[in-house]
């Protein structure tokens, strides 16, 4: 080995749950549990280190109105990385954030291509907004856009019933979801409601965001199929100022809102309880701030997950849920460390010490 600078991580490094290790050292961007020969410039940091969180429903390149510029998108992503965030799934975003992949010192992003809703029925300037005789074929371009996802709005308010309603046909979303499956993209889609899960999953869909609509009979189905869920429980803290504001407009939606948003923590333990798969995501963009990583893992831990299995639903088992590393031997050194054990309690993921990205320590 040539002489080199190098990183030394140590006093406690979280590999995984259980595997406590007491250093790591990182050599030429990429994680190493033996001492390099010929290392210089050593730089140590010291605390309780994790695998860079992940934020498996994040939205870089969209702003309230629609997609921002290039400025703004790496606003975003500083920000989402200053609270640890080193692995995104961009669960749709009408920008192109390719440039993204150039920059050592952002986050790294797993993208869904563009969202894919109903005519008129969903937030303006944010989707493709098609017909179900489409819907294969804009499936099948945002599968080739994307990284391994794509992203449906599975149901939205309808104007017309004045509740929130299914966005697609059965057949159609057979059809589609087969068509990601052949092209080897996985599909999410958004669904607050209840009505519109049965079909998805039964449809064969990998995963369901939000899921405020799951209910006592259709919990054993994601079981049983093993579809994954992104609660996003720190953006439906926001139903109940939805619902006022469209009290006078749409009374039946705004009740249904806040029925879910009541039952939220039930529905997020009951999943978990039965075996669902849960992960960590904020939906920042759009609306909402991004750096939010860490409340929502306090609101799981709220809801009656474990903060062991909390803390997994951002670290380890996110990242082995989307095919990429945590902290093996050889893997991207892409790592935050803390003050004390976040295993003991996850607030502390609201302070990082350090973050390291592709081996640099960028904060």
């Amino acid at each position: 080995m040539s002489d080199r600078a190098v990183l030394h991580v140590k006093g406690r490094v979280l590999a995984g749950p259980e595997d406590v290790r007491d250093e790591l050292w990182v050599v030429d961007g990429r994680v190493s549990y033996g001492r390099p020969a010929g290392a210089r410039d050593i730089r140590t940091v010291e605390g309780w280190a994790l695998p860079g969180l992940v934020d498996a429903h994040c939205h870089v390149g969209l702003g309230p109105h629609g997609p921002v510029d290039a400025a703004t998108a790496e606003k975003q992503a500083l920000t989402d990385r200053e609270a640890g965030t080193l692995l995104i799934r961009d669960a749709g975003s009408p920008s192109d954030t390719r440039w993204v992949d150039d920059r050592d010192d952002l986050p790294k992003i797993i993208r869904a291509g563009r969202h894919i809703a109903r005519t008129r029925r969903y937030i303006r300037n944010f989707a493709h907004e098609i017909e179900p005789a489409d819907l294969v074929a804009y499936v099948a371009q945002e599968a080739r856009r994307g990284d391994g996802w794509v992203k449906l709005v599975g149901d939205w308010i309808d104007r017309d019933l004045g509740d929130l309603a299914p966005s697609w046909p059965r057949d159609a979303v057979e059809a589609a979801i087969a068509e990601a499956h052949r092209l080897g993209a996985r599909v999410t889609a958004h669904c607050f409601a209840e009505s519109s899960l049965r079909d998805l999953v039964e449809a064969g869909i990998d995963c369901v965001e939000h899921a405020t609509g799951l209910t006592e009979d259709l919990i054993p189905l994601f079981a049983a199929r093993g579809v994954a869920i992104v609660p996003t429980l720190v953006n439906i803290a926001t139903f109940p100022d939805l619902a006022a504001g469209g009290e006078a407009r749409f009374p039946r939606w705004s009740a249904h809102m806040r029925r879910l948003h009541e039952r939220r923590y039930d529905t997020v333990r009951a999943a978990y309880d039965a075996g669902i798969p849960v992960y960590v995501g904020t939906d920042a963009g759009g609306s909402l701030a991004h750096g939010l990583v860490a409340a929502e893992v306090a609101e799981l831990v709220t809801a009656g997950i474990p903060p062991l299995d909390a803390l997994s639903a951002t670290s380890w088992a996110a990242r082995a849920w989307l095919g990429r590393p945590g902290l093996e031997e050889g893997a991207p050194a892409d790592l935050v460390v803390y003050e004390s054990d976040p295993r003991a309690d996850v607030r502390v993921l609201a302070s990082p010490r350090r973050v390291v990205l592709n081996g640099q320590v960028v904060q």
